[in-house]
């Protein structure tokens, strides 16, 4: 190599130093802590695995993964944080959901975060705008605003004369779902009936309740804790023999009826690509909040059975799975 070739190579290697050094340091092993918000083993958190693996990541040799499991337990989120920002993060996954990515940013507003669930993150006031977060967040929507419209328009293929429906919801997620919901279903004509649960222990009453006011059917808002305690619920629905649709297919692989919705497995996988993109050196606030493209319906027909329903042939037609 001559002089000339050396100084331009050299020079090259100095103006490239100070972008290379906002990505994570070459041999330092990255550290990924997530918060979930059920109990080992969970599904969404092998999601989240294998989506790290499938970029390259090697677990406790390039990666170390972090969780914290909250038990279905949604008050233990901000000491579950915590924990982890003790820890060191380089960047938090934050499940739960709104309540979840909250916890998250009140603790921190400097550790990247990313959350792979949210539910109108902007009306909730947790980013600024979906191109644009800011701050020191990111993830992906699940659109349930748009989604929840449309299961109440399932249920009324299922049902065609259904006046009262019950509606079981999460006082800690966000209100537009709900605002939705009710505006939604006083232009079908539907009677609701709202129910809150906070706690695992208030189910049964809302169930008792709903039954006593002759609810038709049930729809089940979505919520990172109601996810959590998804076979408690389907137990519930069977006891009480209220057919209910939910917002993602694992409560139907659990026994529920019906769902509609994003595959929540496959946005924990592409949360890990927002994880990538950060330890490369991308700044959370930068990168656009990220909208599922692909909606299934999946269709328990041994539940249906079960609570003598017949599921409309065209609507098994349309269904992404029908589980027999």
């Amino acid at each position: 190599m001559n002089r000339r070739a050396f100084l331009g190579s050299l020079a090259g290697v100095l103006l490239s130093a100070p972008l290379a050094a906002e990505a994570q340091p070459a041999g330092k092993m990255a550290k990924v802590g997530i918060l979930i918000v059920g109990s080992a083993p969970d599904p969404l958190l092998e999601a989240f695995r294998r989506g790290l693996r499938d970029l390259g990541y090697i677990e406790d040799q390039t990666v170390v993964i972090a969780p914290r499991f909250a038990h279905g337990k949604p008050e233990r989120y901000p000491a579950l944080v915590g924990e982890l920002l003790d820890l060191k993060v380089d960047v938090l996954v934050a499940g739960g959901g709104i309540a979840g990515a909250r916890a998250a940013t009140v603790a921190t507003k400097t550790v990247p975060i990313v959350t792979p669930v949210m539910s109108d993150p902007v009306g909730s006031g947790l980013i600024v705008n979906l191109g644009h977060p800011g701050g020191n967040i990111t993830g992906l929507s699940m659109l349930n605003t748009e989604t929840t419209t449309k299961r109440l328009q399932l249920l009324r293929e299922v049902f065609p004369n259904i006046a009262r429906l019950a509606v079981l919801h999460d006082p800690r997620g966000e209100q537009a779902q709900l605002a939705v919901t009710e505006t939604s279903a006083q232009r079908m004509g539907l009677q609701l009936q709202i129910f809150s649960a906070l706690r695992p222990d208030e189910f049964e009453t809302a169930f008792s309740m709903a039954k006593k006011a002759r609810a038709e059917a049930l729809l089940v808002l979505a919520s990172g804790f109601f996810n959590a305690q998804r076979r408690r619920l389907v137990n519930l629905t069977v006891k009480y023999r209220v057919p209910a649709v939910y917002e993602h297919r694992e409560f139907v692989d659990t026994g529920g009826l019906m769902s509609y919705g994003p595959n929540i497995a496959d946005m924990y996988r592409r949360a890990a690509v927002l994880v990538d993109k950060i330890l490369k050196g991308a700044k959370p606030g930068d990168l656009p909040v990220e909208q599922p493209t692909k909606f299934e319906l999946v269709i328990n027909l041994k539940t249906a059975r079960a609570l003598g329903l017949t599921i409309p042939p065209s609507l098994l037609q349309r269904a992404d799975q029908v589980i027999e």
